[in-house]
């Protein structure tokens, strides 16, 4: 009898320790599953949010590299239009047509700076007393003395003419400047032993400012041509 009850007893404590052990060995697996879920969610969860921001900078700089390909295409732009801007005004001023190719028309430009640059260092300056022959001398200058007189940019030039000097010869000088639309800053007048010599600083019209230096110089050649005309006449007269 006795020996009956030590072996229930020992049923029941084995029991007992099974079913604690079982417990501890149900909860552990448990609590791994749950850890292991919550892991993968926390993995998932936050997977998205990376590529959200990854993707959000490759749109910021793609955005980024655009706009500068769009600033660049139209910078590029407005230079090409200055250009030609300065070519058809190059064009217009050596009346040349406008379909002459930019090779043409720069050797043309070359050709009539060197004629200015010739004329240039042909006069180093211009007298002021009046000589014994007439002479017609025409410079281009710096616009920097008068160019609180002329902002436009337009051409300015010393013109002198020696000749006899005569009372019809101030009136005739003012009409040949009216005529070819040039704006006197400065005129001197130099009379000495019959001679005159006029001196006169013009700045031409900035439509046509290179024509008018070879312009001014065939109408002042033309006024010496009718002064001495009228001279021979004078003496003709006297003579007879």
């Amino acid at each position: 009898m006795q020996q009956q009850q030590q072996i229930g007893m020992e049923n029941s404590e084995l029991f007992k320790l099974l079913a604690g052990t079982n417990s501890s060995f149900f909860h552990s697996t448990t609590t791994m599953h749950q850890s292991l879920c919550s892991s993968s969610s926390n993995d998932y969860n936050n997977h998205p949010l990376e590529l959200s921001e990854i993707t959000d900078a490759l749109s910021q700089q793609q955005d980024r590299a655009l706009a500068a390909l769009k600033n660049h295409k139209e910078a590029e732009k407005r230079r090409r239009e200055r250009i030609n801007s300065h070519l058809n005004q190059l064009r217009t001023l050596l009346h040349c047509n406008s379909k002459t190719d930019k090779a043409s028309l720069l050797a043309k430009v070359v050709k009539r700076v060197k004629e200015l640059k010739k004329q240039t260092s042909d006069i180093t300056e211009l007298e002021t007393l009046p000589s014994e022959t007439d002479e017609i001398t025409i410079l281009s200058i710096s616009d920097e003395d008068y160019s609180d007189l002329v902002g436009d940019g337009r051409l300015i030039f010393k013109a002198s003419l020696c000749c006899e000097d005569r009372s019809d010869l101030i009136p005739d000088i003012i009409e040949i400047l009216n005529s070819l639309h040039l704006k006197t800053l400065k005129a001197e007048m130099v009379t000495l032993g019959g001679r005159t010599r006029n001196i006169l600083v013009v700045a031409a019209d900035k439509y046509h400012s290179i024509e008018s230096i070879p312009f001014l110089q065939n109408s002042f050649k033309s006024l010496l041509e009718r002064s001495n005309s009228s001279d021979r006449s004078k003496r003709r007269r006297r003579l007879n």
